[in-house]
């Protein structure tokens, strides 16, 4: 198969990995295209057995090295560090690849807890959990043994403590959304807390580059007080669409002045219980 071939039929898939495993667009965007690179570059294709295996190989190891080399970076960062969020561009159905941009594993919240594992147990849980390789195959993937592996994944699983049931339906998440951004403007209490969760917890990731809470706001009447207040500071001078973010509806927030914020949520006993909202520009220039 040429390298053409294989970048039809696998860039979406270990795109979806480097995603997960990076919570960044465009350095997993670089390293996907990295990959089929090198590959291209190889002398000795003929002799690779298993393309996609062989590709999710050199497309863990670039990840694991960008880990490692930027762990010092992440905790310099300035406030709440939130992934880059994933647009929905429309993609087509027919490709079944897609699947893996396509369910509760590349929420907001499942990302962030991805972020609570180490790299290499990051590795191991997606490739086993998501992507369904053997554990076997996962040993050469990330070079160590099966046995290694088996423990290293059933220790991340116990650690990932995600309800898929708890979210809800693309249709349904909608609604609850247009209905949130319509109180808000309308300043309508009793209807938010029939849609927001009284202990609901904002965390805005400005990276230090635009204004933004440097600790995340907890509490219903904190998080409501903040959006009055902005709301009040940039009245006519906003404008907002609704968009799919990370597999769910969100919200695009454009102020007048250049800034801004892409909000995802989080949803428990049909209530939401998390906002996410991404503001550092750096992360929104693929947008």
């Amino acid at each position: 198969m040429s390298t053409e071939e294989l970048y039809k039929r696998y860039k979406t898939e270990l795109f979806s990995l480097a995603y997960r495993m990076l919570g960044s667009v465009m350095d997993a965007e670089d390293i996907v295209q990295d990959a089929f690179l090198s590959y291209d570059g190889l002398s000795d294709v003929g002799t690779i057995r298993n393309e996609r295996a062989f590709l999710y190989r050199i497309v863990t190891c670039r990840c694991l090295d960008l880990l490692r080399s930027s762990a010092k970076k992440r905790e310099m960062y300035v406030g709440p560090w939130l992934p880059e969020p994933l647009i929905e561009k429309g993609a087509s159905d027919d490709d079944p690849s897609n699947r893996y941009l396509r369910s509760e594993s590349i929420s907001t919240a499942y990302l962030l807890l991805l972020q609570q594992l180490s790299a290499t147990e990051r590795a191991v849980f997606l490739l086993r959990e998501i992507f369904h390789y053997s554990f076997e195959e996962i040993a050469d993937i990330v070079g160590k043994s099966s046995a290694n592996c088996r423990q290293i994944f059933h220790r991340a699983k116990k650690s990932i403590h995600f309800d898929p049931d708890q979210q809800p339906s693309v249709s349904i998440a909608e609604d609850k959304i247009k209905e949130f951004v319509n109180s808000l403007l309308q300043g309508n209490t009793t209807k938010l807390l029939e849609l927001v969760s009284e202990n609901v917890v904002l965390y805005t990731d400005g990276g230090g580059k635009v204004s933004a809470a440097q600790v995340p706001v907890v509490g219903f009447e904190q998080v409501l007080k903040l959006h009055q207040n902005v709301l009040n500071m940039h009245a006519g001078k906003f404008t907002y669409s609704f968009l799919m973010v990370n597999g769910l509806p969100g919200i695009r927030l454009r102020l007048d002045e250049g800034i801004q914020y892409v909000y995802s949520f989080a949803y428990r006993d049909h209530k939401i219980e998390a906002i996410y909202t991404v503001a550092n520009p750096e992360k929104l220039r693929h947008l």
